[in-house]
């Protein structure tokens, strides 16, 4: 038997025109359903019946009446068909109130705090039926987890993003001196002399460095700082500082309105960084995942 298993051994042409034959059992009015002239109709049923290797539709008394390879064709090939035309149809208007999307960002616990958190309330309060998963922030695998569709959208800075991957501005971060409340060393803005001198804890996301921005800064000038602390997140840092005499150079926005710590500008010109929204070309047009961007656009 001649019969084709295979989606890719037929024109998809050839089925549309089936379905609508199976439906009418008569080729004019097949023609006129499918917007093509009688003779097309009729070479594609030859081409059918050649294809399946059965006669498909038999002359009867009113019209054509099918075969039982065609009968038993009739509902699969009208389902499948239904199907296809839903995955190509164009995706409809995003509706948050409805939604029941699973969304997954990596970001680390700064981009937690100054994005995430912000944007939380409005989010859960727009779309109560969606799901926000974020993920433990890995620069590594920030791109291939965006390709392979584990991660929507990350926060990184800008000077680390991997390429290939769209992007948007959310904001410039400076750097400013802070130390817990009331430290005697931070009544007021300290010389460049006593910032040295003062015991600075850091943030490694690497995991045990010793070296930031400030100290490359203080390089240029011939000067070092003592670094004594170094730690692996920002939160930490803030603990650590809330509970000690230790001072860092922390982003701004994490020692915004917090009565618990003391901050001061430092002595010296310390560059900063730009926060970017990073997501992949594979969810770039969807309208859920667009409208989430803008959430969190709007949070800062």
């Amino acid at each position: 038997m001649r019969l084709l298993n295979s989606l890719h051994q037929l024109d998809l042409n050839l089925l549309v025109t089936l379905d609508a034959l199976l439906a009418e059992h008569n080729v004019t009015r097949a023609a006129e359903r499918l917007h093509l002239s009688q003779p097309s109709v009729s070479v594609h049923l030859a081409k059918l019946r050649d294809a399946f290797d059965d006669p498909l539709l038999l002359p009867g008394p009113r019209g054509m009446r099918p075969t039982a390879r065609a009968d038993e064709l009739r509902e699969p090939l009208r389902l499948a068909l239904e199907s296809l035309a839903n995955a190509l149809a164009p995706a409809g208007p995003f509706d948050p109130a409805t939604a029941t999307d699973t969304w997954r960002v990596m970001a680390s616990d700064y981009g937690e705090s100054t994005i995430l958190l912000p944007a939380l309330a409005a989010l859960r309060t727009a779309a109560p039926g969606t799901r926000l998963a974020v993920h433990e922030f890995v620069p590594s695998t920030l791109a291939r987890q965006a390709e392979q569709g584990d991660i929507d959208i990350a926060f990184h800075i800008r000077q680390d993003a991997p390429a290939g991957l769209r992007q948007r501005s959310m904001f410039t971060e400076r750097y400013v001196l802070v130390g817990r409340a009331g430290h005697p060393r931070l009544k007021r803005r300290p010389t460049l002399a006593q910032f040295c001198k003062l015991e600075h804890a850091i943030v490694s996301t690497s995991g045990g460095g010793f070296q930031g921005p400030a100290d490359g800064a203080l390089l240029a000038m011939g000067l070092s700082r003592r670094v004594v602390v170094s730690v692996p997140h920002f939160l930490f840092l803030r603990a650590v500082l809330e509970r000690s005499d230790l001072v860092a150079m922390l982003p701004s926005r994490l020692a915004r309105d917090v009565d618990t710590l003391q901050v001061v500008e430092p002595p010296l010109e310390i560059p900063g960084f730009e926060m970017l929204m990073l997501w992949h070309d594979r969810v770039h047009r969807d309208p859920g995942q667009r409208w989430l961007r803008e959430q969190f656009a709007a949070a800062v």
